[in-house]
């Protein structure tokens, strides 16, 4: 699991490889990750958007900006927590993803969080961080 703290809210990422939806023949390999925020803090806040940048194992990088997660923008008082699970393609068998989410608090306040860095590992895929 991997884990990043900005502003007493607390991101962990847990990801799967879907050795069942990829291809070795097609160069398509899947993961599921499933990320839990936790507000730690004492202020209500909400999700508004998203940004990942998506990194193969050959270096291509893709970024990827929208509203909310999976089809939400989260409201989460004090003590209060928000899981979600996402899949993501690759043409490798390794790669890796990190990102932010653009948070808003209950008095207008816009800040950004963090989404640690996580290694995507595939079948005879080289384990890209520790």
């Amino acid at each position: 699991m991997y884990r990043a703290i900005t502003r007493q809210i607390e991101v962990t990422v847990e990801p799967n490889f879907m050795p069942e939806r990829s291809s070795q023949e097609k160069r398509q390999f899947f993961w599921s990750y499933t990320v839990v925020i936790t507000n730690a803090g004492q202020e209500t806040v909400q999700l508004k958007t998203r940004h990942w940048i998506i990194t193969d194992a050959s270096g291509r990088m893709e970024e990827v900006r929208g509203e909310g997660v999976v089809g939400e923008q989260p409201v989460l008082g004090p003590g209060e927590r928000f899981e979600y699970t996402s899949r993501v393609p690759l043409p490798t068998t390794s790669g890796f993803m990190e990102g932010t989410y653009q948070m808003v608090t209950d008095t207008g306040e816009p800040f950004e969080i963090d989404v640690p860095l996580f290694s995507l590992d595939g079948p005879g895929g080289k384990r890209v961080l520790n």
